[in-house]
């Protein structure tokens, strides 16, 4: 019998909610009752809004419940297997380089890529220019050859930001996406369930995709309901607002 095995993975840029604490009890009160493992996983691919304090505080909260990690990892612990397997997904054809910049991608209906059918070898050496910092920021992103549920086309895998790591410092300058991030973190370390909020249902199709066209191991996702609360305040940005104005502690 397959072993269960979850993983809570918050972004350290904030301070976690009563909304985290149910996505907490999802992932590790489901690992428990299967006599399974649940990891923390840190989803640290964006250093510009990462402090030390969040790591530490998300790991007090979930102590604070009652649970303890089979095992604390980060999405920088796989930049390298990540940084590989994106060649490999250019070289499959399901990759591309593009130039066209954050705004005209912004929306559900962004006017098609130009670059799209841009050759291999091509968009291989550009990704590598890319990582070697000879490319400015938002003037190229790696995208992926698929559509989301929601329509939207061709999801972002890397951007350019020259912003040290507080884990890899100045090693890249180039950062995967939640999109291509997310269920390839999760075939790394075996997870059996990626139990996630149902606003990520839209992006289902992309996780399973991503992980077949590479032909690695593919958890199964599954969606519950976000908790929302009348009267409070259930948003990382939004608290993180009170907090800088002293209105909360």
């Amino acid at each position: 019998m397959l072993q269960v095995i979850t993983r809570f993975p918050p972004e350290p840029n904030g301070i976690l909610h009563i909304g985290h604490a149910k996505a907490i009890n999802f992932n590790f009160g489901y690992a428990k009752a299967h006599n399974g493992i649940c990891y923390l996983r840190y989803d640290d691919t964006n250093p510009e809004k990462e402090e030390e304090k969040f790591f530490v505080g998300i790991r007090e909260m979930v102590e604070w419940l009652g649970y303890k990690p089979y095992k604390i990892t980060h999405s920088s612990d796989y930049f390298q297997e990540l940084y590989d397997l994106a060649v490999e997904l250019i070289r499959r054809g399901h990759a591309y380089v593009c130039h066209q910049s954050s705004d005209e991608l912004k929306g559900h209906n962004p006017p098609p890529s130009p670059w799209r059918e841009r050759p291999m070898e091509e968009s291989l050496a550009l990704f590598e220019d890319m990582r070697k910092g000879k490319i400015g920021e938002g003037e190229a992103t790696l995208r992926m050859k698929t559509t989301l549920e929601d329509g939207k086309m061709d999801p972002v895998a890397y951007r350019i930001k020259f912003t040290p790591h507080h884990r890899s410092l100045d090693k890249w300058c180039i950062y995967p996406t939640y999109d291509y991030t997310h269920c390839l973190c999760d075939s790394i370390e075996n997870i059996s369930h990626s139990l996630c909020t149902k606003e990520f249902q839209a992006r289902r199709s992309s996780y399973y995709w991503l992980c077949n066209v590479l032909d690695v191991y593919c958890p199964v996702q599954w969606e519950y309901g976000r908790l929302n609360l009348n009267y409070t305040v259930v948003s990382k940005r939004k608290i993180g607002k009170l907090i800088a104005n002293g209105i909360v502690r």
